[in-house]
């Protein structure tokens, strides 16, 4: 894949024909997917053939990215994963889809706790700065209201008293079709609208993605 995306073959495939000229490049290896990366036993295998796969192609300033919901990544085999990926370029995206225990719940269905996952940030961005990845939406016709979102602001804070770092806050809505009905993207205006309200109280940089048209 490396390969026919740098010599540009990859583009000869009808599925990527239409990828705009400036965009045909190798943005990034990402370790995402239905399910977290972290669970995979040969995680750290994957991340140290990636790496070395990047140096082959001289690829150096190309990302690994690790897209994760943060409960594992405390794990002794995840930590030593992560700074190989420390070495190379890395990055890390936290989910962090609430504030509240409540909203959590019900919008991740997570086999662990908000706080699990709060701690695990911690941790992890006191060695790194984070990326923290945020996901609202409408449940039931209602985005977030006022106490949920005051409430994920003050997560956000707990993590940056606490000695975690975050390099940037992306706040995004739905943008394919998801697993329940009731379930359904903000408008644009109230993605900017979230997005300015966590930059303006916490100070932090704050990148907004616009959902299905």
């Amino acid at each position: 894949m490396l390969a026919v995306a740098r010599d540009g073959s990859l583009f000869d495939d009808p599925s990527f024909a239409d990828v705009p000229g400036e965009l045909r490049r190798i943005n990034d290896i990402a370790f995402s997917g239905d399910g977290d990366p972290t669970t995979c036993p040969k995680f750290g295998a994957c991340v140290r053939i990636v790496a070395e796969l990047k140096k082959e192609a001289q690829l150096a300033e190309t990302k690994i990215v690790l897209i994760t919901n943060a409960c594992h990544l405390t794990k002794p085999d995840i930590a030593a994963a992560l700074a190989v990926m420390d070495k190379n370029n890395g990055e890390i995206w936290a989910k962090l889809d609430a504030g509240t225990e409540e909203c959590y719940q019900r919008v991740n269905r997570p086999n662990r706790s908000l706080q699990h996952v709060i701690d695990s940030i911690i941790a992890t961005a006191r060695i790194r700065p984070l990326v923290i990845q945020t996901l609202f939406m409408q449940l039931d016709g209602a985005g977030p209201d006022p106490q949920e979102l005051g409430a994920y602001v003050e997560r956000l804070g707990e993590i940056t008293r606490s000695g975690g770092q975050i390099d940037r806050v992306q706040i995004y809505t739905v943008a394919r079709r998801p697993a329940e009905d009731f379930v359904t993207p903000l408008g644009d205006g109230e993605v900017d609208r979230i997005a300015d309200f966590v930059r303006q109280r916490t100070g932090l940089h704050v990148e907004e993605f616009h959902g299905m048209a």
